[in-house]
């Protein structure tokens, strides 16, 4: 059995939203799966998969003060494991996903299936879409 880790940073409960549905998607698939403010991680070491879900903040950027702190303490232990992100924006086009799929490309980070963005509350598509996520790394 796979343990996968979804770990997330949300400020409206959007992204929160789509990491239970990641969670869904990996339970059903046959993981053991543990839920994770980004406050509430100490490593990735014990897990198969991580699934990282931070919200577009400030100019389309990753949430600063808690969430890219424990995302560069991570990022060298995240190599040659299932990586998957996702996240909600407000405006634009949700061009911080792609310059945080490039930012783990420099890392050496591959990502195991397409990342899922939503405009605002994740419709059910979204859902859908984050629960194949969830499937994809369990």
């Amino acid at each position: 059995m796979s343990k996968v880790a979804v770990i997330y940073w949300s400020g409206t409960g959007n992204t929160e939203a789509m990491a239970n549905a990641v969670v869904q998607g990996a339970k059903e698939a046959g993981a053991a799966v543990d839920l994770l403010t980004c406050a509430e991680v100490s490593g990735v070491d014990g897990y198969d998969a991580v699934a990282l879900g931070c919200p577009a903040m400030g100019s389309e950027e990753l949430e600063d003060s808690e969430f890219l702190p424990m995302l560069q303490e991570i990022e060298p232990s995240l190599s040659g494991k299932k990586v998957v992100l996702f996240g909600s924006y407000d405006w634009g086009v949700g061009e911080w996903l792609d310059n945080w799929e490039a930012r783990c490309a420099e890392k050496g980070i591959s990502l195991a299936a397409e990342s899922v963005k939503a405009n605002n509350t994740p419709d059910e598509q979204a859902l859908e879409n984050c629960r194949k996520l969830g499937a994809a790394i369990a």
